[in-house]
């Protein structure tokens, strides 16, 4: 799809992108399933959707998908690993303390959940990412137990393996939620759930909030970048395929008043501003999840930017990286 935009209609120009992707589904009847029957529901909601049986995977599992874990693999993740841990350890608040004037203290402390749980999608391709995005920050806050859901293909099950999670849940889609959310059986109910995920999770998730803690509505992942002249047009339209691979339901799109740029950033919906304030009406219009700015003029526009999930500036901070 190729858009143009000005200023003065750019809310009506993101309302049209943002309906290429809209839709409802009816998660309820599977959230009730397997509030009533646990076990047997989850197992049945799995096999519908072509998902392996459901239950813990064995430690053994983890460490065989560890030590066959591709070598370059496993030191991308590593390297992941290392990051968030870095980042989010800097997030974590010290205790603080303040008097007020008519003398009484308040006194403000961080305290960390029990049970959290990862959600880390399997569908058309396995994401390590979010086992480590998830398990490093819970185990950076101090979480007593993190667990993962996920189907069991063996990059997570190795990424759950390096994250040292305490138990990994095969099980996928909207029942896994559910499970999470009332525990089965075998399934034990989380405090949090967090993580991306199909439409279907995602709804499921914000239907269970009420029961459980959650990080929010996200995914599927959506990315817009707004180029100007002058940015590589090569990793922006990689980090536009990498947001795309998510699935059908993925919003990717290129902004920018460079006619020979946006051809070269053909991979999802292309809008062809009239200038860059016209770029930054239209994002601030959409509110992507990922907002990236590419482009000496392009960056400039960061301190302006107020209705984006993450803001990724230059090239080098890709939407991937971060």
């Amino acid at each position: 799809m190729r858009l143009e935009c000005t200023a003065d209609d750019a809310p009506a120009v993101a309302r049209r992108v943002r309906r290429t992707v809209t839709e409802t589904v009816d998660v309820a009847p599977i959230l009730e399933a397997v509030r009533e029957r646990g076990d047997a529901a989850l197992a049945e909601y799995e096999e519908q959707f072509g998902n392996d049986a459901p239950g813990i995977v064995p430690p053994d599992e983890l460490a065989a998908a560890l030590d066959a874990l591709d070598p370059a693999v496993r030191a991308g993740l590593e390297t992941a690993i290392a990051n968030v841990r870095t980042v989010a350890e800097t997030g974590v608040d010290d205790e603080a303390e303040v008097t007020l004037p008519e003398g009484q203290t308040v006194r403000l402390r961080e305290v960390p959940v029990r049970r959290a749980a990862i959600y880390a999608p399997g569908g058309r391709h396995p994401y390590p990412s979010s086992v480590v995005m998830g398990a490093i920050t819970a185990r950076a806050a101090a979480v007593d137990e993190v667990v993962v859901a996920a189907p069991g293909h063996p990059t997570i099950l190795a990424a759950a393996a390096l994250c040292e999670v305490d138990e990994v849940c095969r099980m996928g889609g909207a029942q896994a939620i559910a499970a999470l959310a009332y525990g089965t059986e075998t399934i034990r109910r989380a405090d949090v759930i967090v993580g991306p995920g199909s439409l279907w999770v995602q709804e499921a998730k914000r239907q269970v909030a009420g029961i459980v803690g959650i990080d929010g509505f996200a995914g599927p992942s959506d990315l817009t970048i707004i180029a100007s002249s002058g940015a590589d047009p090569e990793p922006l339209r990689l980090d536009l395929m990498a947001q795309a691979e998510h699935g059908e339901g993925s919003l990717v799109v290129a902004v920018s008043d460079d006619e020979a740029l946006l051809h070269e950033l053909e991979v999802g919906v292309t809008v062809h501003a009239a200038d860059l304030d016209a770029a930054l009406a239209f994002a601030e219009a959409l509110a992507p999840e990922h907002l990236q700015l590419a482009g000496e003029a392009a960056e400039r526009l960061a301190p302006r930017v107020r209705n984006a999930g993450c803001l990724f500036v230059g090239i080098e901070s890709g939407t991937a990286f971060g």
